[in-house]
């Protein structure tokens, strides 16, 4: 997600205002979260209550708000906790912006989930959002469920994949009767293939909004068993249109007798930032074949790879290829033969050309290669990222690669590593120096089984919100007060999944005090 684009949701004319259940009009939420709401939490950082008023939430799971009632009694630490109530429901109070049925005479629910400030929804973003609540998802046929909430964006999720495989983020479906919103920062974009912006807000082609729907996909197959779904409305099409797009980039950028192989995908923009636009009339920098990876044009942050082989996301197409194959089986065996054998070359890709040898670490995973020798040794905050490797059922958090590489990315051999009196972290390009995102925080305690690691990781996250009690996607580490997006609903919702674990694997860790 980009900063800049705050402020469409603050001029947007159908995001000013939101009718609930026919009530009075209710306040922007972008503006909400930019001021100071009594009650205040009793401990010392006096944290703002930043759930909107109940009449105003847009989407109610009471299975979440007795998670918050029952943790209340084992989260100690009132400043803690009030992080913990404002931001675990953030996504289903402020950004189930649409939920309704697809206008084609069938029974197909559509969820249409925003990332927070910015009216448009990203694959990626959406399926993390609602991922937070995975642990209460269970069977159950009911519109009003989290279950159809899941359904409902799968849909919706493949709609748009079927249509613009290549791009990240879309407008809401018609049938919501929202307006298309005008991304400015598009306005200059020359894009193969093309698309409709009335349809796409956003056609950045990122292996990891593909993986995102697989991802999506499982969760909910792996808690309520519903197969059957699977093959209703258009997932298996969707499905078979991932495998065509990830085949289709297999393919590097010279052919065997030295001729450039057409790119499926092209992408130029006028800008000042190098990471916003792709090099070489927008097909990037030269990538090698023969190495099993899927290649990525862009990160999970937005942000162009400098080596199209991103392991991250390479990571986590491979895992959730693998995990659908199982949905697949019940529906087409042959289908199901593909995505395992496809899932399980890239997991040895991965092995063969994604690890690299470090002279202080050891032997640990290259953030993007090139395959032809080179490797870019970072890592960025936004998931998938190395760090979130466990996170994403890749492998154990227990591997030794994985911990070598885990050293390296909190340390300051990761370039992008950003320390400080206020928050220690990983950042991004994204953003850039000198900012660190608590998202990166918050995935190192979902990684870590460290007591002191987690403890002091809370620390961080309770005492940089500079008193809003929420998430932003980042904080400068010298100054609390210099923070980007008031409303990052991913990341809030990510901050509650992890205090949630905690519950079951480090109950004592919820009874430190911060005071």
């Amino acid at each position: 997600m980009m900063m800049r684009f705050w402020t469409l949701l603050l001029s947007s004319p159908a995001a000013t205002s939101y009718a609930i259940s026919g009530r009075a009009a209710c306040p922007s939420y972008s503006q909400y979260a930019t001021q100071i709401h009594q009650p205040l939490s009793a401990g010392k950082y006096q944290l703002s209550s930043m759930r909107p008023e109940q009449t105003c939430r847009k989407f109610t799971v009471p299975e979440v708000e007795n998670a918050i009632d029952d943790m209340k009694s084992l989260v100690k630490d009132p400043d803690l906790f009030r992080l913990f109530e404002n931001t675990f429901p953030n996504t289903l109070d402020t950004t189930i912006s649409w939920k309704g049925f697809a206008n084609n005479g069938t029974e197909e629910e559509l969820t249409f989930v925003t990332t927070g400030d910015i009216i448009a929804m990203w694959l990626r973003d959406s399926a993390n959002q609602l991922r937070s609540y995975k642990s209460f998802l269970k069977t159950n046929t009911s519109t009003d469920s989290l279950a159809s909430l899941f359904r409902g964006a799968i849909n919706l999720q493949a709609r748009y994949i079927i249509q613009n495989p290549y791009c990240n983020a879309f407008q809401a479906p018609p049938e919501s009767g929202l307006p298309p919103e005008h991304n400015s920062a598009s306005d200059t974009d020359v894009v193969t293939p093309k698309y409709s912006s009335d349809f796409v807000f956003e056609c950045k082609y990122e292996l990891d909004s593909i993986s995102a729907f697989l991802q999506l996909s499982w969760d909910y197959y792996e808690k309520t068993q519903d197969a059957k779904f699977f093959g209703k409305f258009k997932w298996i099409e969707a499905v078979k249109t991932i495998l065509d797009v990830a085949d289709s980039l297999l393919v590097g950028t010279y052919a065997d007798d030295g001729s450039v192989n057409t790119s499926p995908y092209t992408f130029q923009r006028t800008t000042t930032r190098v990471t916003e636009t792709l090099s070489n009339d927008g097909i990037g920098n030269p990538v090698k074949s023969g190495t099993g990876l899927v290649r990525s044009a862009f990160r999970p942050s937005d942000d162009s790879t400098i080596y199209q082989l991103f392991i991250p996301a390479n990571m986590q197409f491979s895992s959730y290829l693998g995990k659908c194959a199982d949905i697949m089986r019940i529906h087409d065996g042959d289908l199901a033969k593909k995505m395992s054998k496809f899932a399980k070359s890239v997991r040895d890709g991965i092995n063969k050309y994604g690890k690299v040898k470090h002279a202080t670490f050891g032997e640990i995973y290259a953030f993007e290669i090139d395959g032809f020798g080179s490797s870019n040794l970072m890592d960025d905050a936004n998931v998938p990222s190395l760090l979130s490797a466990p996170i994403l059922d890749f492998l154990d958090a227990s591997d030794k690669t994985y911990q070598n590489t885990r050293k390296f990315v909190l340390s300051t051999w990761n370039p992008y590593y950003m320390h400080g009196p206020v928050i220690n972290g990983t950042g991004g390009p994204h953003v850039g120096p000198g900012k660190a995102w608590p998202m990166s925080v918050i995935t190192a305690l979902l990684t870590s089984n460290d007591d002191s690691e987690i403890v002091a990781g809370l620390h961080t996250l309770i005492s940089s919100t500079a008193g809003f009690g929420l998430i932003h996607e980042s904080v400068d580490t010298f100054d609390a007060s210099k923070w980007t997006r008031q409303w990052f609903s991913w990341a809030n919702g990510l901050f509650g999944e992890m205090l949630l674990g905690l519950k079951d694997r480090k109950p004592d860790v919820l009874a430190t005090s911060f005071q």
